[in-house]
């Protein structure tokens, strides 16, 4: 049986007198694909804002490969973050740079490998998110929406990370890039051995990508299983969140 990497205990968190989690608690396993769902405003991306650190929440706890990290001290927490990697829903690409030179940051400010060498692993990474060659030197001015996805995610790959965290990743795509996004992830997870936090609201997603979910409702975890599971699930919300027959 997979351990728990993540695990998210009666979290609140508020915005002045605004709850958005009222006591949250989900737990995400080693090497599965994990996705957090809700509507607008239910406080999905707050949620993985705050897996990530940065974002506090008012109590609870989280905690990521064994560390809490409402108790971390600085330097513990710099190296935490060694650990993941996170793909923002517009991708983040610096225009001023080109493709590989996007790529590369990471490399360059963590690492002091020599520059052939990581412009070989920033390659490695293009290639392995599907990026054709003649991108390379583009800007992100110059990329399409599933171009700017796909470097984004090199970036986010490029540092071998065992946790991939995902905020709308096929959001703005068409139905065919968005089901290629989607194909591309599950098979770099299997690849990678990476276990991956998707925050989505896509059905196809939902359907074909996530091992297992939670949905947030009412400031509550409604539900946390598979889509199976959701399916036996008696409640409306989940019905009409999943678009299934009542």
């Amino acid at each position: 049986m997979s351990r728990v990497i993540i695990s998210v205990k009666d979290v609140v968190t508020r915005f002045g007198k605004k709850v958005v989690h009222d006591k949250v608690s989900i737990d995400i396993k080693e090497g599965e694909i994990y996705g957090i769902l809700g509507g607008s405003g239910s406080g999905k991306t707050t949620l993985l804002r705050e897996i990530i650190m940065l974002q506090k929440f008012k109590s609870g706890s989280i905690s990521v490969l064994g560390k809490k990290i409402e108790k971390i001290s600085y330097k513990d927490a710099v190296e935490l973050k060694k650990n993941w990697s996170v793909l923002f829903q517009f991708g983040a690409l610096f225009s001023s740079l080109n493709v590989l030179e996007n790529v590369s940051i990471p490399l360059i400010e963590y690492t002091d490998m020599p520059k052939d060498f990581i412009d070989e692993v920033a390659l490695s990474k293009l290639k392995m998110s599907g990026l054709k060659k003649e991108a390379t030197y583009l800007f992100p001015s110059e990329l399409s929406g599933g171009m700017k996805k796909r470097a984004a995610l090199a970036r986010a790959l490029v540092m071998d990370p065992k946790i991939l965290f995902l905020d709308e990743p096929t959001s703005g795509l068409d139905p065919v890039g968005a089901e290629n996004f989607d194909r591309l992830i599950k098979e770099l997870a299997t690849l990678l051995k990476l276990t991956v936090v998707i925050v989505t609201h896509d059905l196809h997603t939902i359907e074909h990508v996530l091992d297992r979910f939670c949905i947030i409702f009412d400031k509550k975890i409604l539900f946390e299983g598979d889509l199976q599971e959701a399916k036996n699930f008696k409640h409306y919300a989940i019905k009409e969140f999943l678009k299934l027959e009542r």
